[in-house]
């Protein structure tokens, strides 16, 4: 399924908000939803967040490969405003994409602003292995495998939600860093039943706040999303 950020936000957004919890935490009602989008994969979906708790670093990583072909298949989970925004933010040659899932903004950060740019995934596409111009490694944004201050600029988006051990990727984020570090989460509430497998939710800039734990960051709302930004400068 190819629907963009731009809509799905909408959609969550309508869900989200419109609906009463009753409803929204209903596994019957919710079934109906979730078995249009990922069939005979519903179960997963619906039983995460019950499992989640329990599952190891090697069960949770083998979560996302059992469903890779599942998952909403577009270029990137960014809106385009989103993207706009980190084109504009992006500080310094040496640019790090943590999560970076299908490559789209790796590419198009070494397209238009011809940046040295390094993907980092806990599962690479095939496409993506024998890349020409740009760089993927496999790797955890919770054991970021490069030397402090390595990067000017750290992109983070739509990946803080799925980890479990939030301080320690915030920790490994701002020591790779040496100029800006780039975060982007989604604002939504904390239901039971996602189209996602979300563990950590910002439903309001309080959320990102005492979860980042740094009042001087920079918060805007983009859509359906917190643009959140730290200078080291």
């Amino acid at each position: 399924m190819k629907l963009s950020r731009d809509i799905t936000s909408k959609i969550n957004r309508l869900i989200d908000q419109m609906l009463p919890p009753f409803l929204r935490d209903s596994y019957w009602f919710m079934y109906p939803f979730v078995w249009l989008i990922f069939k005979e994969k519903t179960k997963y979906f619906l039983t995460f967040k019950d499992r989640a708790p329990y599952l190891t670093e090697e069960e949770f990583t083998e979560y996302y490969v059992e469903l890779v072909d599942k998952h909403i298949k577009r270029p990137t989970d960014l809106s385009k405003a989103c993207v706009v925004k980190i084109m504009d933010e992006v500080v310094g040659p040496k640019v790090l994409d943590i999560a970076c899932g299908r490559g789209y903004l790796v590419e198009k950060l070494a397209t238009d602003k011809s940046l040295e740019i390094v993907g980092v995934d806990i599962i690479i596409l095939d496409n993506l292995k024998n890349a020409n111009n740009t760089k993927y490694l496999p790797g955890n944004v919770e054991c970021i495998p490069f030397p402090d201050k390595h990067f000017d600029t750290v992109i983070c988006t739509h990946t803080l939600e799925h980890v479990f051990h939030l301080d320690k990727a915030l920790n490994e984020l701002r020591r790779v860093t040496r100029q800006k570090l780039i975060i982007v989460v989604p604002r939504q509430r904390p239901y039971k039943y996602t189209f996602d497998l979300h563990i950590r939710f910002f439903p309001y800039p309080l959320d990102v706040f005492l979860n980042f734990k740094n009042n001087h960051g920079k918060l805007e709302k983009i859509e359906n999303d917190w643009f959140y930004v730290e200078d080291f400068q």
